[in-house]
């Protein structure tokens, strides 16, 4: 065991020991539940008949699509402890859709970072603290997408389709390429995409927010779940 494990399981113990896990458990826990946007049930489709009556629907998807207030991205850190998540509720930004041309299609999304919580208000001013996203330099975080891979020209309502999204990640105002996986489901006049990419605290200049009761890992997970309409 190295030194800055032993430490970290003395820490604990101490913690522990001194009748106060439900605060080390309130410290170090994850307090944030990823909200769904598609159905976990949802069936995938990877073509759709021309022919089908009820299948295409194009003429619904070409255009100018708005993110909705129940939009949201979530970033996640793997800890000793868990996997913590942290949310921004304030998502902004668009989507021009074209089925026919896919490289004619533009998206952009906008993250307010100073309202990110994570249901513990220390770890929250320490996500928004100068060692990490400098919130009060930087309150935005952005994603340009550049171009999306395998966008199906033609989708059946309440089925999801799966495409990646490559573009450019704003944190800080250091941008970075980066490319999201992603699944999309139209139904009912709404279009739900869930997606995921992963950086890590270095790409953005930001420390890893390492304490004395528990480690965390490098990489930072990247989640969408946006709702969009036209």
């Amino acid at each position: 065991m190295n030194i800055r494990k032993t430490i970290l399981a003395l820490g604990a113990a101490a913690v522990l020991i001194g009748g106060g896990y439900a605060a080390y458990d309130y410290y170090a826990g994850n307090h944030i539940t990823i909200q769904q946007v598609i159905p976990t049930a949802a069936t995938t489709t990877t073509s759709v008949p021309t022919n089908s009556m009820t299948a295409a629907v194009p003429a619904k998807l070409d255009g100018l699509w708005t993110i909705q207030p129940a939009s949201k991205v979530y970033l996640s850190v793997t800890t000793s402890k868990e996997t913590v998540n942290i949310e921004g509720a304030s998502v902004k930004g668009s989507w021009v859709i074209n089925t026919a041309e896919p490289n004619l299609m533009k998206a952009e999304g906008i993250v307010d970072t100073t309202v990110l919580q994570s249901g513990n208000p220390q770890r929250d001013n320490h996500v928004k603290g100068n060692d990490s996203l400098n919130t009060a330099t930087f309150p935005e975080a952005k994603f340009t997408v550049k171009s999306f891979d395998n966008f199906p020209k033609e989708w059946k309502e309440g089925s999801k389709v799966s495409f990646t999204m490559t573009g450019t990640l704003t944190i800080k105002d250091i941008a970075k390429d980066v490319t999201f996986t992603s699944e999309a489901l139209y139904s009912q006049g709404a279009l739900n995409v869930e997606g995921s990419t992963v950086v890590t605290f270095a790409d953005y200049g930001m420390k890893n927010p390492h304490t004395v009761l528990l480690e965390a890992q490098n990489n930072v997970t990247v989640q969408l779940r946006l709702v969009l309409k036209l």
